[in-house]
């Protein structure tokens, strides 16, 4: 929850407009400022205060305890100008909040934390466990002093401007050792513990069988990313309230999925009570990995039969391909999501002219893979490539990565070995289509008219199809210099179809510095004006020019009886 608290009108109006943006995360404390400030320390996990930073501090300065425990705390001034981030800008998530209400607010996010000021990502951020000097280390990277990553398995980490060695370490290990004194430890999620569970097991016993199995195969308890059973135990007490103690989730898995994994040490208990011939191994397993703790009982003192058994499994890191569209190329319409991808992925892979784009945006570290016009499936397979050594990896393309750029190649080539993320964009069409007016109100469809990849005779047939079911149609790769003839004659089959005075939208290089656009009618466009930096939108036979727009209603019924239309589209 975020504690909102304000001592003034205009600060009171900027606290209402985010409790009304947020308001299932929020909650407005009233009354005495300081009273106010207390209840919202005790009871939130992060507050923001439209206060003046130095009362805010004063007002703070007694509750502070721990660093790990503490709210983040956001001040915004009483102008609405700025949201500075004041207190646990990396715990307590005050750096980000302070991004977020900017946003909403319309002010400037002020970020002192150090790593967050010059790009780096905090070592106390990366969603992993983590032990050791991070301060010591951390400043050791700011000041471009050697620090060493010693990985001990591959994960998809953030870039880290790291050195092959140096007198600071950042050691990736789920093994339990303890850190030195200029090192940090990274905890991955790379432990699966299968737990199987007699009806009625203590949760101290089945605890216990699996800090006695970490303990005796040297590893840390904090790398354990799940417990897995099957399914007939998903409600067992005992190993729900141990999943619970740990931190982690229980996964469980059907007997049948179970009884298909081969495993070291089978048994005929658990497939007559359960129906698979092993539990714990098969439920560690079952999603492949290393076995690093067999089958293990809990050792009881009370000379009754064990009530719970344990294995380990490491998996390998998975690497991570995050496909990103960048939009039409201003970066006001570069999605916040896309940003955030583009400064996670280690390795960037991408058209050349598309990297010079978003380079600002890479943290330091980030290894750039660039290539020219023509190489998309090489870049496709790079990508997939470098995903799959276990690194985070961004491939981009421009608009929406899935329309007419790089999403289908890549996926093509991955399989299920590594994690792919969709980051959706601003297409040309959309940013055409908002630079020309509402020409796409009703149903429409985009086709790319270079036949470079698929045979002209196709594209005739559907450009035929569009123009005989009356959609409004946008052309992607309409006209270069090696191919002036598609444009005209798909022109010439929706004149078959459409009055020569239906609306045409001719857009080049929207939201660009030297974007233009331009309104005319099927039978005026001249093709000889189109190149490939435009799009071309051609309108359906209800597409109207008004006031030099081009708008196509949502229903034809608008056009015979607009208030008859109107009264239907309310209802």
């Amino acid at each position: 929850m975020i504690g909102l608290i304000s001592a003034t009108a205009a600060g009171a109006v900027a606290r209402d407009r985010l409790a009304a943006a947020w308001p299932d995360l929020t909650r407005v404390y009233d009354g005495p400022v300081g009273d106010a400030v207390r209840a919202a320390f005790a009871e939130c996990e992060q507050l923001v205060c439209f206060l003046a930073t130095g009362a805010t501090v004063r007002l703070l300065a007694p509750l502070l305890g721990d660093k790990t425990a503490d709210p983040g705390v956001v001040c915004v001034d009483e102008g609405g100008r700025y949201a500075v981030s004041l207190l646990g800008g990396h715990g307590g998530g005050a750096n980000e909040l302070a991004r977020q209400v900017g946003a909403l607010l319309g002010a400037q996010p002020v970020v002192t934390t150090a790593t967050d000021s010059v790009g780096l990502p905090g070592l106390d951020m990366l969603g992993l466990p983590y032990e050791g000097s991070v301060a010591m280390v951390s400043r050791a990277l700011l000041d471009g002093e050697p620090v060493a990553l010693e990985a001990e398995s591959v994960w998809p980490l953030p870039p880290l401007p790291t050195s092959p060695q140096g007198p600071y370490t950042i050691r990736l290990t789920d093994r339990a050792v303890e850190p030195g004194e200029r090192e940090v430890l990274l905890r991955p999620p790379s432990l699966v513990v299968g737990v199987g569970a007699s009806k009625g097991a203590p949760v101290a016993e089945v605890l216990g069988v699996i800090e006695d199995a970490l303990q005796e195969a040297g590893l840390s308890a904090k790398s354990v990313a799940e417990l897995a059973t099957v399914d007939a135990k998903s409600d067992e007490p005992g190993v729900v309230a141990a999943a619970e103690r740990l931190g982690v989730p229980l996964v469980t898995y059907s007997a049948e999925d179970l009884a298909a994994v081969e495993v070291p040490n089978p048994s005929d208990a658990p497939l007559a009570a359960v129906g698979t011939p092993s539990v714990a191994e098969a439920a560690a397993l079952v999603r492949g990995g290393e076995l690093v703790v067999p089958k293990r009982k809990a050792v009881r003192t009370d000379g009754r039969p064990a009530m719970a058994t344990c294995a380990v499994v490491r998996r390998p890191g998975r690497g991570r391909l995050a496909v990103v569209g960048l939009g039409p190329g201003a970066r006001d319409l570069l999605t916040p999501r896309a940003t955030a991808e583009l400064r996670r992925a280690s390795v960037l892979v991408g058209l050349d002219q598309y990297v010079d784009q978003i380079r600002d945006l890479l943290r330091p570290g980030t290894r750039v893979l660039e290539s020219g016009l023509g190489a998309e499936e090489e870049r496709a397979r790079t990508a997939v490539a470098e995903a799959r050594k276990g690194h985070a990896v961004a491939l981009i393309g421009s608009g929406d990565a899935g329309v007419y750029a790089m999403a289908s190649p890549a996926l093509a080539e991955a399989s299920d070995d590594i994690d792919v993320v969709g980051v959706p964009g601003v297409t040309a069409a959309l940013a055409a289509g908002a630079l020309l007016g509402a020409p796409l109100g009703h149903d429409h469809v985009s086709i790319s008219l270079s036949d470079l990849h698929t045979p002209w005779e196709v594209i005739e047939r559907r450009v035929r199809a569009a123009a005989e079911a009356d959609l409004v149609v946008t052309f992607y790769n309409p006209r270069s210099r090696g191919r002036d003839w598609q444009l005209p004659k798909a022109l010439e089959i929706l004149a078959g179809h459409r009055e020569p005075t239906t609306p045409v939208g001719v857009v080049r290089s929207a939201s660009r510095p030297d974007e233009s656009s331009r309104v005319t009618d099927l039978g005026a466009l001249d093709p000889a004006t189109v190149d490939m930096m435009t799009v071309v939108t051609v309108g359906n036979t209800a597409t109207r020019t008004v006031a030099g727009r081009m708008v196509t209603p949502r229903g034809y019924r608008w056009q015979e009886n607009p208030r008859e239309g109107s009264q239907e589209e309310a209802k």
